[in-house]
């Protein structure tokens, strides 16, 4: 986004006073002796017109003072000012050139899309999840101590990795499911769900028997409860025990397999269970290579397509059913990506009306509506070469990249309007060249400046802990660039062709009519809504900066319009603190789905009635310890009585080999505390209590390298709470005088609670440090750099505290948008406090005026603008892209206001 004072007025700088100095934008020619103030006024120019409140000439001419000294260089903007000026030039006399080598440049780049993936599968956890995170390195460790063969008994919580799964969840009509007639309607869905068979198109039977994990040679139950009720009907459903419940001797967790439960008197470590709403049934199935893999994935794909339409087959009148499974995730998001794709054409349609409404003109040759036609296909031609070439160098295009079209289409445009509005200040009596060279100087730094700080906005981001948003970045950086190099040459050669042609039609316009023409009314017409011969000479001044002159700052420097807007600054500040503290952290795996998918109503189901317990989460000893020794038991039991004491964790539910060794060590009289027979008789408990083999890793020298215990977490259904858990877990662990470890699969999610706003906050600070940098080194005045910090921060807790009202989490989406931000807060603010500290108007309201009525109409179209890029977006079924809409709406919004509202009012305090 591009903002500069030439893109709305001319200088308000009378023809006799040279020397006076209006209230450029950075990048403007008049910030220093550039070029332009070399060659003086061109001849025969008429004078600009003047702020009403303009002092008169004659109050400086006669005896002029000393002038201040400013806290302003031109070191770098000169010389680029003269560089672009000679490009300018280069481009007007030799457009062919410059227009056909970019068109070739992009025929050759966009040969890197046929490396577009096509049904391709995204690694959700590898984009989505913090790179390094600590819950990794703790699986690594996992998969390396610890065997998990279901060859004898399986178990998902010994799991490190998830398992294949087909998920259903039965929510009963009444107020719980514990009665047979319901428990009847439930064996019915199992029982389909079981009899599914896949038929592969050369004829093989995959059945769910093939494909189920098996432990001691049978299909592991979908739930223990339903398995038992199916053997023995007469099972007394008023005597089950929640979580914890004993089948034929073996004792089960019912913790995450029961939902919406109502418990009544204790019984032992767990309580009577009274009602229960919902009821889960995860059907396993096998992992491996090769085929195994193949036909599990077949019978999930198969079972998603028939799951839907089990209450209707069925006919089931007292329950409803709702299903997922582990493929679903990736399913519905891949299937997001071919939803967004008709919105491509729906955006470019409008930004083309956009750019031919604001470049249009009643007569034939101001009229700039093709020229704004091509700024879009150079745009595109941006996209195109960008893409390609990061294709080509292999950088991996995840979902989420799908967003910057929409995004670059926004703000690419914004630099076509800058020149088209430059070269309609330019004189028609001058050649194309030096209109070209003219224009350069005067937009040429300006947009140089502005693509810095956005491309480097952006590159900050490579920084973050998440692919999806390194990946995001480089391709939008990358898109911007080449997005800036097509503005100055192919966009460029457009306009100096477009020139000629405004040669050739003034000159017809000038031919004197002969009696026996028949174009003047043509003529007549083109030239509506009056003589493009009379305003040869004159500037071009926009109806919106009359109206921002006029009518706008007046009001806006009201003593009473000022102490509105600092009220109302004060709400929006007091607002957005208050949504701050209230913002949701991390990615919901619900939102990878369109908003429609089969998916939504199982996690509301899942949060609704399954939120109470949380996964079991391992306890791992790490290293080596003598558990004979007494005191390297009782700190370790300290240590897990501290977990087990957490609000976090049920302590009666706690899964340890050990505790039971030392029960099982007392009734065969052994002493527990003696070496030799504390290690000889593990391998006879093994044999009793089979699972406990998969928690101990033993060597052939008979010492235990590590081993785990089990705890169950509880009241962790909020972000929030899974965050604090699991730093509360990691601590616990690293102060225990025991070597441990905690860990579940679960965590390789929950880890970007907690990093997601250590790297949204690191970002924001190094971007924001690289915009005040570039403020001070290309529009280096220190009070406007304060400014542009100021806004910079005003904007991001502004958009960062209504992202909760609006629904949007901070997560890798969000924070993209976040960085993206602070370079369009640079845009707005730097160039508003720039033209006012350097304005020469005598009064701060005076210096407000002059600012807006120069910039507040390029505020305001780079806003709409980028706007209407992205507006579609509201309208994309899924959670990614209307996340990026909402939050670069909010972004435009605020930074307009604080462009064209706060930024000026405030400025006048000063």
């Amino acid at each position: 986004m591009s903002l500069n004072p030439s893109k709305v007025a001319p200088e308000p700088e009378p023809e006799p006073e040279p020397e006076r100095e209006a209230a450029p934008g950075p990048g403007s020619e008049a910030q220093g002796p550039g070029p332009e103030s070399e060659r003086g006024p061109r001849a025969g120019a008429q004078a600009p017109p003047v702020l009403e409140a303009s002092p008169a000439p004659a109050s400086r001419s006669e005896a002029p003072p000393a002038p201040r000294p400013r806290c302003r260089t031109n070191c770098l903007e000169a010389p680029l000012s003269r560089a672009f000026r000679r490009l300018g030039a280069k481009v007007g006399a030799h457009p062919w050139l410059f227009l056909l080598l970019p068109v070739a440049l992009t025929a050759v780049l966009g040969t890197g899309l046929m490396y577009l993936p096509r049904n391709a599968e995204e690694d959700l956890e590898e984009q989505y999840t913090p790179v390094g995170s600590p819950a990794k390195a703790e699986r690594r460790f996992v998969q390396g101590h610890f065997t998990a063969s279901d060859a004898l008994m399986f178990s998902i919580s010994r799991k490190s990795t998830e398992v294949p799964y087909a998920s259903v969840l039965l929510v009963s009509n009444t107020e719980t499911l514990l009665e047979p007639d319901i428990l009847e309607e439930i064996s019915k869905v199992d029982d389909a769900v079981q009899a599914l068979t896949v038929t592969q198109d050369n004829g093989t039977l995959i059945p769910y028997s093939e494909v189920c994990t098996k432990s001691q040679g049978s299909c592991v139950p979908p739930n223990p409860l339903l398995f038992a009720w199916k053997r023995n009907k007469g099972l007394n459903l008023r005597t089950i025990t929640f979580p914890m419940y004993s089948i034929a001797g073996h004792v089960v967790s019912l913790a995450n397999i029961l939902g919406g439960t109502v418990l009544g008197e204790s019984m032992g470590p767990s309580q009577l269970l009274l009602q229960a709403k919902a009821m889960r049934l995860q059907y396993y199935l096998e992992t491996g290579e090769g085929k195994e893999n193949e036909h599990s994935k077949a019978w999930i794909i198969h079972f998603l397509t028939k799951a839907g339409s089990l209450e209707e087959s069925l006919a089931l009148k007292k329950i409803q059913v709702v299903h997922s499974s582990s493929l679903s995730r990736q399913l519905e998001f891949e299937a997001t990506s071919m939803t967004v794709i008709p919105l491509f054409h729906l955006a470019y349609t409008l930004i083309i009306v956009f750019a031919i409404v604001s470049c249009y003109r009643c007569d034939c040759v101001q009229n700039k509506m093709w020229v704004a036609v091509f700024g879009v296909i150079s745009t595109a031609k941006a996209v195109v070469s960008g893409f390609g070439l990061m294709l080509y160098v292999g950088v991996p295009f995840v979902l989420i990249v799908a967003n910057s079209p929409f995004l670059i289409l926004g703000v690419g445009v914004d630099d076509m309007f800058i020149m088209v509005s430059a070269w309609q200040k330019t004189s028609l009596t001058d050649s194309t060249a030096e209109r070209m060279s003219d224009v350069y100087s005067k937009v040429a730094v300006s947009i140089t400046i502005t693509t810095v700080t956005n491309v480097l906005a952006f590159y900050t981001g490579v920084m973050t802990s998440f692919r999806s948003v390194q990946y995001f970045c480089i391709y939008t950086g990358t898109t911007l660039l080449f997005c800036y190099f097509y503005s100055i040459t192919c966009f460029g050669a457009c306009m100096a062709l477009d020139g000629k042609r405004e040669v050739v039609c003034l000159r017809w316009l000038k031919k004197p009519e002969t009696p026996d023409q028949k174009c003047s009314s043509l003529k007549k017409s083109c030239c509506l809504p009056g003589s493009s011969l009379q305003d040869e000479y004159k500037a071009d001044i926009h109806p919106m900066n009359l109206f921002f002159r006029d009518y706008f700052c007046p009001f806006l420097t009201n003593t009473k319009s000022k102490v509105f807007v600092v009220l109302l600054y004060i709400s929006y500040i007091i607002t957005s603190l208050c949504g701050c503290f209230r913002v949701q952290e991390g990615l919901d795996l619900r939102n990878l789905a369109s908003h429609d998918s089969y998916i939504i109503p199982y996690f509301n189901v899942e949060e609704e009635r399954f939120s109470t317990y949380g996964p079991r989460v391992m306890v791992i000893v790490t290293e080596v310890l003598d558990y004979w020794d007494k005191d390297a038991r009782q700190k370790l039991e300290k240590c897990l009585a501290d977990f087990e004491n957490s609000e976090y964790v049920d302590g009666n539910v706690t899964e340890f080999w050990l505790r039971e060794y030392v029960k099982y060590m007392e009734n065969v009289r052994q002493d527990i505390n003696d070496k030799t027979a504390f290690l000889s008789n593990i391998p006879t408990f093994l044999m009793e209590f089979p699972l406990f083999a998969f928690d101990i890793n033993i060597t052939s020298s008979q010492g235990i390298i590590c081993s785990r215990a089990f705890i169950q977490t509880m009241g962790i259904s909020s972000s929030t709470n899974k965050k604090l858990m699991l730093l509360q877990f990691r601590d616990m662990a690293e102060k225990c005088d025991v070597p441990l470890m905690v860990y579940n699969p679960a965590f390789i999610y929950f880890d970007q609670f907690s990093a997601i706003v250590e790297n949204t906050v690191r970002n924001v600070f190094v971007a924001s440090a690289a915009m005040f940098i570039v403020s001070l080194l290309l529009i280096p005045h220190p009070l406007c750099s304060l400014w542009v910090t100021f806004a910079i921060a005003s904007v991001i807790v502004g958009v960062t505290g209504f992202m909760a009202f609006w629904n949007a989490n901070l997560d890798s989406i969000s924070m993209i948008n976040l960085v993206i931000c602070i370079g369009f807060s640079f845009d707005f603010s730097a160039h508003i406090s720039y033209a006012f500290v350097s304005s020469s108007e005598p009064s701060v309201n005076r210096k407000a005026i002059e600012a807006l009525y120069m910039l507040g109409y390029p505020v305001l179209q780079s806003a709409v603008s980028t706007v209407i890029g992205v507006c579609v977006l509201s309208a994309a079924k899924a959670y990614i892209f209307r996340t990026f809409f909402k939050i670069m709406f909010l972004v435009m919004v605020f930074g307009a206001a604080h462009g064209l509202i706060f930024i000026p009012v405030f400025l006048t305090f000063f």
